[in-house]
């Protein structure tokens, strides 16, 4: 299967970035390499983008797909929350700016047996990094009841969380829960029969918690973004693509701390605890897709840009 992942908001977030022909940016989320491309095609020769995926396939399919701009793109294998661990082996300092896409492909979603969707009966993965270790199957299969809880209740926002993590483990008494299709029918059989047409498929929630625990991609995120804001040139900015509430409320989060970091008690009638603003906000509220593109693309339904600048 070709790598594909139409990119979401692609105009939105290249021109958010305000690209300067001989500027330095960084690609935190390449996947096939949609934004980049666009991206590429603003800078002069002297410019320069670095790409920065952790999926194989993505590295493959963005390499090809950037062919055309090689003499200005860096392609590095790694997880984006080792973005200054890159640019400082490359030798670059402050970049002009970042962006990152935290949408999953859709080569990820319909390649089957990479174990992200529930919709094919395949082997229960959800790696974006192969190299790793631990598996959806691992986390179903070692995590105990409390666990399952908090991770389908928090990452998954399902209100019958202690439901479906109580069948699971009833389940996998039973025989060991390997594939997406067992786990999809234990989650059906868990959310009471009138439930289940609400919200798309009675799946999709525990599927999303399962992906975001093995990929740890509520902590990268937060641990991330004041590295990335602290790497920015002056009026450099960082632009963040989510898809879902969890993902979103990190970021918008983040940004105003970043903005306004004083700690200090509302009647203090001068700031003294030091914190100094790191820039500022640009998008107020986030940009959305137009109807046009969610007509053409639904899976960008979600999606919302938030645009920071450093001082």
């Amino acid at each position: 299967m070709t790598f594909e992942h139409r990119p979401v908001l692609l105009n939105e977030t290249i021109d958010s970035l305000r690209v300067k022909a001989d500027g330095i940016y960084v690609d935190g989320t390449l996947g096939g390499g949609g934004h980049a491309y666009e991206l590429c095609g603003r800078l002069g020769p002297e410019g320069r983008l670095v790409g920065i995926d952790q999926d194989e396939d993505a590295v493959a399919a963005a390499t090809e797909r950037l062919a055309p701009y090689r003499d200005r793109v860096t392609i590095v294998r790694s997880n984006y929350e080792q973005m200054e661990d890159v640019l400082d082996g490359l030798g670059i300092g402050k970049v002009d700016g970042i962006y990152l896409d935290l949408g999953v492909s859709s080569f990820q979603f319909d390649t089957a047996e990479r174990g992200f969707s529930y919709r094919e009966d395949a082997p229960l993965d959800m790696r974006m990094d192969r190299r790793q270790e631990l598996t959806a199957a691992d986390v179903v299969e070692r995590y105990d009841e409390e666990d399952l809880v908090r991770i389908i209740r928090d990452y998954g926002e399902e209100k019958f969380a202690r439901q479906i993590a109580r069948q699971i483990v009833r389940r996998r008494r039973e025989a060991p829960v390997k594939t997406t299709g067992q786990l999809a029918e234990i989650i059906k059989e868990a959310i009471p029969m009138k439930m289940r047409a609400e919200g798309g498929h009675p799946a999709r929630r525990t599927f999303q918690a399962l992906r975001i625990e093995v990929n740890r991609e509520l902590e990268v995120l937060d641990s991330s973004i004041d590295a990335m804001i602290g790497r920015l040139k002056p009026q450099g900015r960082l632009s963040v693509i989510t898809f879902h509430s969890l993902e979103d409320r990190i970021v918008k989060n983040r940004f105003r701390e970043n903005e306004n970091p004083c700690i200090c008690p509302p009647d203090f009638p001068v700031c003294m605890c030091g914190r100094k603003s790191k820039g500022k906000v640009i998008t107020r509220r986030p940009v959305v897709p137009a109807a046009e593109e969610i007509e053409a693309n639904r899976r960008s339904r979600s999606a919302k840009l938030r645009t920071f600048e450093a001082l």
